[in-house]
Parts: structure tokens; sequence; C-alpha cells
């Protein structure tokens, strides 16, 4: 084991009426890959600001190298060589790469005048080591945001950082940006660096961490080496509980066509496609990013414009396209960003519940209170949502939390046809089995179920059939008995299965 790079060890943070850590720690050498897992809300994010200089600890020890510091600010955290990198990229897209790795530390010239010559040059070295063959005078807003991530890495080198902080790099990228990440991260390993690597994906830890910190209501509840664990006892630290079958299906006799749409067009998004939905059923689609499956099913809803096609709603062709008039008819669809996308944050729980069925309680500007709390009351606990009031904002809820209130949102509206688009993207595994279990009763009340995950295990767990699409393309469809990774992933390449 190589040198110890940082120890935090019984780290106190309390907030007015909450205490988020207790007793939290963590420990990391050099030349290692430390995953961080846990619950949503148990202090994962709390404890890396205050590595961060985000806000200083109430209490507990931080050793840098061996030496006890203490980290006030942003600033001190830096200057001990702690790099963090946020889940939301803190790049300015208006600026060029260069501009953005030394923002607030620009190079100046002999009339001191910012030199972007300069720091171009300068910056060269640093993109360099994360393998960015970019043009540092290039747009950061220009770039994907696997290279905005390499920016951000090479700005931490820039600041001579030892310790490396990842803050769920993975949950906006590609398969290959994902390959070129975990690339660079065994590259800076090899270079001695400390990378804290935090991950709700399983795989990500056995493939890529050199060992694992759990924590679990803001404790530390310990660390186990990568190659010593399996996922059940890592699932058992972070839950405290057991979670039985971690995808739930009871597989049903699909019933009667709900849905089926015929040769639907959307511009390169959606080409010639065809498919149909059951009673009943949990149709899975799987497919590389840039698959389209997200825009077919914007498509369908009215969303974003259909060139071309037929959509039947129980055997009758729909006339009037839109989503107003899909919604009336029965078809609900939970987007893939819930904040962006699906929910007010500032808003209140009971706001963003009932936002979709206003017609229910709102008559000639006549609120019915009554009704709006049943709504409200009604999708809290059918979904087992954690909170301690409706009336609390949305932005205070863990991340599995706020999923259950967007996909009670939709549900309100008593749907036929349910489209979920990636609903357990950046949730926990315990808010993923309760997600599992939710989507599965669905299914057994009747409701079609079109299931939209980028996840290989999740589809196969979960659907009775699979689409796979490829560039606005259907390319094959497969019953769950058929179901083989090799061949899932040949129909999502364009590789024939014939060879």
């Amino acid at each position: 084991m190589q040198k110890e790079l940082l120890r935090m060890e019984n780290i106190v943070k309390t907030f007015p009426g909450v205490k988020a850590l207790n007793n939290a720690a963590i420990t990391v050498h050099a030349g290692e890959v430390m995953g961080f897992m846990g619950e949503n809300g148990a202090g994962k994010s709390t404890l890396m600001n205050v590595l961060g200089g985000v806000f200083p600890a109430d209490s507990g020890e931080i050793y840098i190298e061996g030496k006890k510091v203490e980290i006030n600010s942003i600033h001190e955290s830096q200057a001990l060589g702690v790099a963090f990198i946020h889940q939301e990229l803190a790049l300015e897209p208006y600026l060029t790469i260069a501009e953005n790795i030394f923002l607030g530390r620009e190079i100046k010239n002999s009339l001191g005048l910012v030199s972007k010559d300069k720091m171009a040059e300068a910056a060269k070295p640093f993109l360099e080591r994360v393998g960015l063959t970019v043009d540092p005078n290039e747009y950061v807003g220009r770039l994907s945001i696997g290279q905005q991530q390499m920016v951000e890495i090479a700005k931490s080198f820039s600041l001579n950082a030892k310790i490396l902080i990842l803050d769920e790099p993975t949950s906006s990228l590609s398969e290959k940006e994902v390959d070129v990440l975990f690339d660079t991260v065994r590259d800076l390993k090899k270079q001695g660096m400390g990378i804290i690597f935090i991950t709700h994906k399983m795989a990500e830890v056995f493939q890529l961490c050199d060992a694992v910190t759990i924590m679990r209501d803001g404790e530390f509840m310990g660390s186990r080496q990568s190659s010593e664990c399996t996922d059940s006892e890592l699932i058992s630290l972070m839950v405290g509980r057991d979670l039985g079958n971690y995808y739930v299906r009871t597989y049903n006799e699909p019933g009667k066509v709900m849905m089926e749409v015929k040769n639907i067009n959307a511009g390169k998004r959606a080409v010639d496609c065809s498919f149909q939905v059951r009673s009943g059923e949990i149709l899975g689609f799987y497919g590389l990013v840039g698959a389209g499956r997200s825009e077919l099913m914007k498509a369908i809803m009215g969303l974003d414009p259909m060139d071309s096609g037929e959509i039947f709603l129980n055997g009758e062709k729909i006339k009037e396209h839109n989503p107003m008039h899909m919604q009336k008819h029965g078809i609900a669809l939970v987007p893939e960003n819930r904040k962006t996308e699906g929910l007010l944050l500032n808003s209140s729980i009971k706001f963003n519940m009932t936002l979709a069925v206003l017609d229910k309680f709102i008559k000639k500007l006549v609120v019915n209170t009554k009704t709006e709390d049943e709504i409200t009351d009604d999708g809290i606990e059918k979904l087992h949502i954690k909170t301690p009031s409706s009336l609390v904002n949305c932005s205070t809820l863990s991340g599995g939390n706020q999923q259950k209130v967007l996909l009670a949102k939709w549900l309100a509206t008593n749907p036929k046809i349910l489209i979920l688009d990636e609903p357990t993207r950046g949730i926990d595994v315990g808010a993923k089995a309760e997600i599992y279990t939710i989507i599965n009763n669905l299914a057994k009340q009747g409701l079609a179920i079109i299931l939209i995950s980028s996840e290989m295990p999740e589809v196969m767990n979960m659907s009775d059939r699979m689409i796979i699409m490829r560039e606005g393309h259907i390319m094959g469809e497969l019953r769950h008995d058929e179901y083989e990774q090799e061949r899932i992933l040949k129909y999502a390449m364009g590789v024939s299965n014939n060879e």
C-alpha cells in the first residue's frame, strides 16, 4: 500500500434540525481509486463538501499526507491539493478551454494584459495528460460532456491536485466516453493521484475501484477491498436491510393491445418505427446513447414534431396529435431529467404532484383543497415518499424521493399507458428496488408500461419484451426468454446477429 494521502475521522456536521454527518470517515492512499457509495441522503456529498471547503465541519480531524489540517474555504482546499469535480460541471461555456483552466489565475504578458496565447500554450501539457486532443482555444460550450469532464480534470492538474473527487462522473456519458474516462482515471492512478469515485453503479466499483467506502445515515459503515466483497454485501451495508430480490417482477399474461404505432418518422430521430404494447406488459426499450428511444417517445406524445406515421389507442386511430390530447387518451410520459423536465424543484411536493391534474380540483377558479390534499396524500402513501410534509420543496428530497414525486404526478392522471424514461437514473440501490416494486405492481394492475433504460440489466430483468434501437431505427425485438447480453449488444451496435 502506498502512502496515505487523505484521512478524515469522526467528522460531524449539523444543519438546522438535521445531523448530516455523525462520525463520518474516509481514507485514501496514493495510487488508489476509492469508490464511495451510499443511499441518497447518506452524507457522501456533505462529507466531500467538507473536504472541498464548501463548508467547515463542526468537529473531527482531517489529515492530508499525514499532516492535520483545517479547511475553511474552497481556496484552502485547493491549496492543499484537493480538486472536486461536481456532477454538474462548473465550466463557463462561452470561454475557451484555456480560459476555463486558468480562470481566476489568468496568465499575463509583460504589459500586464491577459495573454490568450500564453494560456493556450500552458494548457497543452495538462490536456495531454488527460488525452484530450482539442485546440485549447476551442470554446467549452462546443465540447461534449465527456470532453468537458476532461477539461475539469486538466484544470485539477493546473492546481497541482493530489486528491481528485469525481461525483457521479458517468451519469451523462455515452459508453465510449465512459471508457475514455476510466482509462484516464487508471492513468491518474499510475501517476500516484488518490481518487474518490462517487457512484451509484455497482458495476463501476468492481470494474474500476481498488476499494469502496460505504456510508449510511451520515455515518461511516466500513471500507472493503473491491476484490474481496460482493454486491449483496455492499448493498447490505448501504441500506441496512435485505432488499430480497433486487429486481422485482411477477410476469403476467399480457392483455389486449393498448397502443400500436405504425411507421413513425421524425427526422433522423425516429425512422419508420413500428411497435405495440399490451395491458399488463412492460415493454423495454434499450439502445446506446443517441439511439433515439427518448426522441421516438417524445414524437409519439406530440412533444416533438412527427413527419409521418399512425398511432392507434385501443384500436382507434388518433386524429389529434398533441400532448394534451395524448394525456386525455390515457398516456403519460415520465421524462428522463427530473430536474429540468419533470419537477419544479423550488416548489412544494403538493404543487408538483397536482400540476398535471388541476382540472380535478379547480372549477371556475374555485380550489377544492380537500380534493387537492387527497390526491397528494394518496401519492405519498402509495409510493412511500419519505417527507415530513407535502408542503416542503422538492429540492429538499433525495433523488429517489424526487423520482417518486415525479411518478406520482403522472399516476395522478390515471394513465392506461405509462412511458418511463430512465426512471432509476441517479438514485441509490434502495430507492431503485422500491421503484422496481412500484413498476411491477402497476403492471399487475393492468397498465401498459414502456420502460426506457440505458442499463441493460434493468431492461433484461424488468421487461416482458425488449425493443433495441440504433440511430433512430428499430434493430430488433426479443421476448424475455430470448434475452442474451451479446445478442442485445449486437443489435445496439448494428452488428448482424447472424455473424
